[in-house]
């Protein structure tokens, strides 16, 4: 594999270098190269310590919801999820349209390679996936990016027939039997034909968004696949009523400590990832389809945003959660501690942008005296054919230049012929000398000096593109070579993982795909590492 540079946020970027860890606290930050160093068999970092929830009850839901699904490995995992003695690893993601986008993939690989990890350490251990099907971004949700020769394609399931409805609630409808049909017609091929019949047997206009969502990824990871959690299965309910209840009773204690939070990551100079919001609670509560948020009214009531409905008191709040838990849900910065209160959770998998909210979500941990586990960044990757490394090795071009450079402006460095870019910097040099003799001669003249530079860069920055192009043309088959990979690496200019559905993949290259990643994928997620099918 190769690797690429690897942007992170402000907070996850601090915490790889090892700085601003206590903001976390008291989850524990996971840094890269744990695996190398022998600290992680050595059990210094506590990661064999003992679990201390019963997690019978939701081990036999969710061997009974696996199995549904087709996990050939329901029954053994579960009854390993209800021993004591296993760790578990989670992550999770919304239950996209068609898998959803490829980051969701090397989500769940990650969590599984973790888990394999922690085994070959002596620590059994099982991997989780903790499918959000509370969430109500249809937009989100509801829209697939698939690469066509023509460039970039986006389906979707049209507008939203039911605004702030959850997607576990929301069958596909008539809606997805045309989208099928188009994103079908965009791959050519008995493979690709064979595959969109498999996924059409798992998206069915009357199957829900967690269902079809859950029966992918555990085709696509077979035996391996992580044991996939309903957020708003029953059972699941049902064991998060105690959490909800307390997220109520001490919320006052909750905001007190969700703005300290903020504070302390203001004090660093470091961006909230979630904006501030004055009287809002971390809970939603569903009523006629309609998922929102509760506000807090004064000491001791409540009233829903935007239902334009009259205060109700705590007490009527706290009735609904213990009768019918069913229809309260955490907000962003509640579910990863009710989620860990649940599992007994050892690691938490998480993207950089979940990471990036993490210390904001620090209060519900100490609210609700979870112990905290610890947590680390996901790998990014990118995927790669092999005849597209081929390609890119025959000209010497870098992967990471791919995605910063036209691809006209590459061929002209690599084949050559590129006659604008030596005189241009020559020409800057010599525009440069004039600096001191005409600052002695007027030091006003300066700026006209600075000024003509730029003009005259500008100038032959243009003149070098129109070069490049040309030289391009006389090389019709690297251009078009090169477009197609920079198309497929950097779809609409765009990261490959955050854009492109996991079913693109999948018409393409089958079960090598699930298989590339987890043989091929390192846990680190310094770089972006390249996976090759």
């Amino acid at each position: 594999m190769r690797a690429i540079g690897a942007p992170l946020p402000p907070l996850p970027a601090a915490l790889v270098a090892g700085g601003h860890r206590d903001l976390l606290a008291p989850l524990r930050f996971l840094a890269p190269g744990v695996l190398e160093s022998g600290v992680l068999a050595s059990g210094a970092l506590g990661l064999d310590a003992p679990v201390t929830v019963d997690r019978s009850t939701l081990a036999h839901a969710l061997a009974a919801g696996n199995g549904a699904c087709g996990h050939p490995a329901a029954e053994q995992l579960a009854s390993k999820l209800a021993d004591p003695a296993t760790r578990v690893v989670v992550t999770g993601q919304q239950p996209g349209l068609f898998g959803g986008p490829l980051l969701t993939l090397a989500k769940a690989a990650a969590a599984v390679r973790w888990a394999e990890t922690l085994e070959a350490a002596g620590m059994p251990a099982v991997a989780v996936f903790w499918v959000a099907t509370q969430d109500h971004d249809f937009a989100e949700t509801a829209t697939a990016s698939l690469l066509a020769e023509n460039g970039l394609e986006r389906v979707h399931l049209g507008d939203d027939p039911t605004p702030l409805m959850p997607v576990g609630m929301r069958p596909f409808g008539a809606p997805l039997r045309p989208v099928l049909e188009r994103a079908q017609a965009l791959y050519a091929g008995e493979h690709a034909a064979e595959r969109w019949q498999r996924i059409a047997s798992w998206y069915r206009p009357d199957a829900r968004f967690g269902e079809a969502f859950s029966r992918f990824l555990i085709a696509l990871f077979g035996a391996r696949s992580p044991l996939m959690l309903d957020a708003m299965d029953s059972t699941v309910k049902r064991l998060e009523k105690p959490f909800l209840e307390q997220l109520v009773v001490h919320r006052v204690a909750l905001a007190a400590a969700q703005q300290d939070a903020n504070q302390r990551l203001e004090a660093r100079d470091l961006p909230l990832q979630v904006a501030p919001q004055p009287g809002a609670s971390p809970l939603f509560l569903l009523r006629g389809q309609q998922r929102r948020r509760i506000l807090w009214h004064g000491a001791d009531a409540w009233f829903l945003r935007g239902a334009h409905s009259e205060p109700e008191s705590i007490a009527a709040l706290l009735e609904i959660v213990r009768d019918n838990p069913a229809v309260i849900s955490p907000g962003v910065l509640a579910r990863p501690a009710i989620q860990d209160a649940l599992l007994g959770t050892t690691l938490q998998v998480l993207g950089p942008s979940e990471m990036a909210y993490m210390a904001q979500a620090t209060g519900a941990y100490r609210v609700l005296g979870i112990d905290a586990p610890w947590t680390t960044l996901r790998p990014q990757t990118l995927v790669l054919e092999p005849r597209q490394r081929a390609q890119l090795d025959e000209l010497g071009i870098d992967l990471g230049a791919l995605g910063e450079r036209s691809v006209e402006r590459l061929i002209a460095d690599r084949l050559g012929g590129d006659v604008v870019a030596p005189v241009r910097a020559q020409i800057a040099a010599s525009l440069a000398e004039l600096a001191a003799p005409i600052a002695a001669l007027d030091p006003t003249l300066e700026g006209p000096r600075t000024k003509t530079a730029r003009q005259v860069d500008r100038a032959l920055e243009q003149l070098g593109g129109k070069v490049a192009a040309a030289i391009a043309r006389r090389h019709a088959v690297w251009h078009r070579r090169l477009s197609a990979i920079q198309s497929a690496c950097f779809p609409g200019g765009k990261g490959q993982e955050r854009t492109l559905s996991v079913a693109h993949f999948f018409v393409r290259h089958g079960a090598a795909l699930a298989e590339a990643y987890l043989e091929q994928m390192a846990l680190d997620p310094r770089v972006v590492q390249v996976v090759y099918i």
